[in-house]
């Protein structure tokens, strides 16, 4: 039997018309790579609405792993995050106009929960397939740390055998027309999460590396 990996991608939001998270999911779902099925599923960019769209995705595919995605503007490398904190500070409101402010996640949660991806072997692996990579020891307090906290929380309590974890990506040249920020091809994200899906699927043993940064 093969393993089956759970990639989530959050739709557009703070005015933009396109998430590069949502549209490189998309072009992995369905697919069965070196024996792992990839199966994607799109989640609103809304606090606690977020959590329990993932929540229900893995009680019916029930896969080996979650990975989450979403987009960080402003990076330039494909980014595996370490750590979820437990706490919600929305610099700008989501897609349902809430902005918590200094508020827990869950309220009987630990201060944290780390990652349970080999994210040194996937960012090895990456740069291997010439994606542009690096482990980040901060996923914000928007949706993306607010996801990424509530699955672990979730897997912990009710699913430990599911390991699973989050990815930020740059982004998009499209996206950077009017600005200077930099980005990353389509083509080079779908490679990266790719090859997060399978190593996450194959490896279990994470690699001792140099790989700390400062976000």
């Amino acid at each position: 039997m093969g393993k089956k990996v759970l990639i989530t991608g959050f739709d557009p939001f703070g005015g933009e018309k396109i998430n590069p998270a949502l549209e490189a999911v998309k072009q992995l779902d369905g697919k069965v790579i070196e024996g792992v099925e990839i199966v994607a599923q799109e989640v609103p960019t809304v606090f606690h609405e977020s959590i329990k769209v993932v929540i229900h995705a893995i009680e019916q595919h029930n896969p080996d792993i979650v990975i989450c995605v979403g987009q960080a503007g402003g990076r330039t490398q494909v980014t595996p995050e370490r750590v979820a904190i437990n706490i919600d500070d929305a610099r700008i409101p989501d897609n349902k106009d809430n902005q918590p402010i200094d508020e827990p996640i869950h309220q009987d949660g630990p201060a944290a929960y780390w990652t349970t991806l080999p994210i040194k072997r996937i960012v090895h692996e990456m740069k291997k397939a010439g994606v542009p990579a690096s482990v980040s020891n901060s996923a914000g307090t928007f949706v993306c740390n607010h996801l990424f906290y509530g699955v672990m929380h979730y897997l912990e309590k009710n699913a430990p055998h599911i390991r699973g974890g989050f990815i930020h990506i740059p982004f998009i040249p499209e996206q950077t027309l009017g600005n200077n920020a930099p980005s990353l091809s389509l083509d080079l994200i779908v490679e990266g999460i790719k090859t997060a899906a399978v190593v996450a699927a194959k490896e279990n043993e994470d690699i001792r590396e140099i790989g700390g940064t400062t976000h």
